[in-house]
């Protein structure tokens, strides 16, 4: 199953902002949401046609609050995620999936307080935790992968990292 994974602009809920829009909220309907980063939304679809697909007709509502929308295709890899347009000319065959790992976009992943506020507007107090993210992204470093590694994340202390493929035109 591909993954798909909308990142939220810092000064939206995107959760809200998605869902109180009707034509959005139908659009995902079909899909088990969830929530893997603060002011983030994932859910599988059954190819990255799909994905690409869905991330079209949402296009009016990513233009407004998504930062990134995020692709996940197992054929690619099982840990890497894929810019938006990579993963469109990845299902235009533009690209082969081998050639898409030299350009990447890397995120810091950072722990989130329980006791921190993450800007949901979701006000119940039954202490139910489950669905509430964790970790958030911070800044990414754009690198080029050579020799099939990618240099380390340094732009501050993180327990882990999140890779992002992209295009050559996005990384220059």
């Amino acid at each position: 199953m591909t993954r798909v994974c909308l990142l939220g602009e810092a000064e939206s809920n995107l959760q809200y902002d998605l869902l109180s829009r009707e034509t959005a909220r139908e659009a995902l309907a079909t899909y088990d949401l969830t929530r893997p980063f603060e002011n983030a939304i994932a859910l599988r679809t059954v190819s990255v046609g799909a994905a690409v697909s869905l991330l079209n007709d949402l296009d009016w509502y990513l233009t407004r609050f998504v930062d990134e929308a995020l692709v996940q295709e197992p054929s690619v890899s099982d840990t890497e995620w894929l810019s938006r347009p990579l993963a469109t000319q990845l299902r235009n065959g533009d690209v082969e999936p081998a050639e898409t790992a030299e350009f990447c976009k890397v995120y810091g992943l950072e722990r989130i307080d329980a006791n921190e506020d993450d800007g949901d507007t979701d006000s119940s107090d039954d202490g139910d935790t489950a669905g509430v993210p964790t970790e958030r992204l911070v800044e990414p470093l754009y690198v080029r992968r050579t020799d099939g590694e990618l240099p380390a994340y340094d732009l501050r202390d993180v327990e882990d990292t999140l890779v992002v493929r992209v295009t050559e035109a996005e990384f220059t």
